[in-house]
């Protein structure tokens, strides 16, 4: 158990991770063998063919979407994470911009939203290394933290760890970050969540946006008050295509409101969790 608090005696820290993937999913245009197959329909499709419909789906994500997203964060003063596939911001240079401008953490979610745990280890050290030139190129800054597409391979974090990263976010498994030492070099763990995470509304349509707003709400009021031996930390993932929309994005407005109205709450970026935990949380030594 990690003997530490979070800055200035805050009760909780909360991470809003805005997800930026548009532009860089699956496409035959880009030599994928089939389009994107999350699609907001629900249907997938197989084969060598353009989803022009799915497409344009994914665009409004990097225009009315990302807009509606940005503003919103700016009129509460709000700091978040921009989890991106580099390719995306390669080819909405705005929502780059926007980040750096915003003083907003532009995390790394691979070099195109596709699945990495196929690759092989020369492969994905490559595909690291390529989102790293591609957002420090994007945004200005070199990204330290890591969010695979769903899934990453047995050499993801030991990769990670190399190339100089300081955490990784695939962990679904704790509220408080942790330190992995079992690929060689220590990287700091920083829990993500998938409940509380926007994309709920697309794989269960019938989950509206009062009731993901009020999930959120409810599981933030109620770390605030649970009795805990250490410190805890709530994440809060959107999509531009997804929570960007005229009838989803209020439900972002009510969450940020109530989380920003309580000042408990240590709202920062997950490069800034992590590096709060590392400062006072020595690292272990390596296990393997």
């Amino acid at each position: 158990m990690a003997d530490f608090s979070w800055p200035a005696g805050k009760r909780l820290a909360v991470s809003f991770v805005v997800n930026v993937e548009e532009g860089a999913e699956l496409r035959v245009t880009d030599g994928d063998r089939s389009p994107e197959p999350i699609d907001e329909l629900g249907v997938v499709l197989k084969g060598d063919f353009r989803n022009y419909s799915n497409e344009t789906n994914y665009a409004y994500g990097t225009g009315p979407g990302a807009q509606r997203v940005l503003l919103l964060l700016e009129r509460f003063g709000v700091t978040a994470t921009f989890t991106a596939a580099a390719l995306a911001l390669e080819r909405a240079p705005h929502i780059a911009k926007a980040i750096a401008a915003g003083g907003h953490e532009a995390c790394a979610h691979g070099w195109r939203w596709v699945p990495q745990h196929r690759l092989n280890e020369e492969d994905e050290r490559a595909f690291i290394r390529k989102a790293i030139a591609s957002i420090e190129k994007s945004v200005g800054q070199r990204p330290l933290g890591w969010l695979s597409r769903y899934l990453h391979t047995g050499n993801t974090r030991r990769l990670l760890a190399e190339e100089g990263f300081l955490y990784h976010m695939d962990d679904y498994s704790s509220d408080t970050p942790f330190w992995d030492a079992s690929c060689g070099k220590p990287i700091v763990v920083v829990p993500y969540s998938l409940d509380t995470n926007d994309m709920k509304m697309w794989n269960a349509p019938a989950l509206s946006p009062a009731d993901w707003a009020t999930y959120a709400i409810d599981s933030f009021d109620w770390m605030m008050r649970e009795p805990r031996s250490e410190p805890a930390m709530l994440s809060i993932g959107v999509h531009l295509r997804i929570i960007g929309r005229p009838g989803r994005i209020g439900a972002f407005e009510r969450v940020l409101d109530h989380i920003t109205r309580d000042p408990r709450a240590w709202i920062t970026t997950r490069r800034a969790i992590a590096q709060h935990f590392q400062r006072a949380v020595p690292a272990p030594a390596a296990t393997s």
